[in-house]
């Protein structure tokens, strides 16, 4: 076992190398360093050698590098690029994406306005995913529905066309996640996402609409 890993119940827990502090895995991401030991995000933690976990969170992180921490946590020279934080958004990105993939090959998940709405009226989804570029007005029944739930955790940090290629249209603009195990991978995910950028923009209705 990783000296970074404990168990607690059932899940695993990890040391954050930055802060210290002991919790679950889900809400840290894996550090490796490549042969040149230049440190890259591992959120799949699947890439081979010694790794170190810090807090899902841009402040963990930047903590991380002004502590030294990745070089200590690997024993070795380790050094974060300047473009490291995009790096974890890329990557955290991309996985979310694949995970919506996978969800519709599953059918998990519900697309398209009409459909969304009349799903949103029957149980309340695990999330709703929007657009960041649809439009205010499309959103605005959904909000009504959503509203109705108390609120539906909502993920609008993905274009239209972006949405597209991973549920395999040419633009989904809103689209809802139905409970289950993809669903709670999907939240782990998006989760460390919300570390390092806004899940919905700013000027996205702040009134309960999402949570």
């Amino acid at each position: 076992m990783d000296k970074s890993e404990r168990r607690e119940g059932a899940g695993r827990v990890r040391r954050c190398v930055a802060t210290g502090e002991v919790q679950p895995e889900a809400g840290l991401i894996r550090f490796v360093a490549d042969p040149d030991g230049w440190v890259f995000p591992d959120p799949a933690a699947r890439a081979p050698g010694r790794g170190v976990w810090v807090t899902a969170t841009r402040d963990a992180v930047s903590l991380a590098i002004k502590k030294g921490a990745f070089s200590r946590g690997l024993k070795r020279e380790a050094k974060p690029r300047e473009d490291l934080m995009d790096k974890i958004v890329e990557g955290l990105r991309q996985r979310c994406l694949s995970q919506l993939s996978i969800a519709r090959k599953a059918g998990e998940i519900v697309l398209g306005n009409d459909q969304v709405a009349s799903a949103l009226r029957t149980a309340k989804p695990a999330w709703r995913i929007e657009a960041v570029d649809g439009s205010p007005d499309g959103r605005g029944k959904l909000d009504g529905l959503s509203l109705a739930w108390g609120g539906v955790p909502t993920a609008g940090c993905f274009t239209g066309v972006e949405m597209g290629m991973a549920l395999g249209r040419d633009v989904v603009i809103h689209a809802i996640l139905m409970p289950g195990r993809l669903a709670d991978s999907w939240t782990t995910d998006i989760r460390r996402l919300a570390g390092f950028i806004p899940l919905v923009p700013d000027d996205w209705p702040r009134d309960g609409t999402y949570i």
